[in-house]
């Protein structure tokens, strides 16, 4: 039809991953003031995206900041290019204990063990091959079996620490 104009739905792509960023949904920006220039304006999908993007540009502090994408188009032509930040998501620095951080969490069996980027970063340094995100879930589940074994051999013993002989 002539003078319509197709809407997107997308606002804006992951600049690690290239996933759309639909309107009206959380994505995240980099806190240093050279990704949020108007030549890079990096904005990531996932926490993981932007963590991705650090060793790459050498941050030595550096966060996520959650951002809240506009509702629609025409709310995204009024704003400007970054908006307002939400909160910070990842920090580099040691977090300020606390009675209540003190605590140990219940780690649940879906939590990941593993590094991500550190484990992609070792397969391509060594082999020059790319790393599934199902690997990091996989390698999670067998690193929970073998602690759960070490966990079983030091209370065998009488011992309250786990060791590195634990995991022979």
């Amino acid at each position: 039809m002539a003078g319509t104009r197709r809407v997107s739905s997308i606002f804006r792509t992951c600049s690690t991953c290239k996933k759309p960023i639909a309107y009206a949904t959380r994505y995240y920006v980099c806190s240093v003031s050279t990704c949020q220039r108007t030549a890079t304006n990096f904005a990531f999908c996932t926490v993981d995206c932007w963590d991705a993007h650090v060793p790459t540009f050498r941050h030595k502090d550096a966060w996520a900041e959650e951002m809240k994408s506009p509702s629609s188009q025409a709310e995204a032509a009024a704003l400007p290019i970054q908006g307002a930040a939400n909160r910070n998501i990842a920090t580099k620095k040691e977090p300020v204990m606390n009675e209540e951080a003190a605590k140990p969490s219940e780690a649940t069996s879906e939590d990941v063990l593993i590094v991500a980027s550190k484990l992609k970063s070792y397969i391509r340094a060594k082999s020059g091959m790319n790393t599934s995100a199902s690997v990091i879930d996989a390698l999670s589940g067998k690193v929970r079996k073998l602690a759960d074994a070490a966990i079983a051999k030091a209370q065998s013993e009488g011992r309250k620490t786990v060791m590195d002989r634990d995991f022979e």
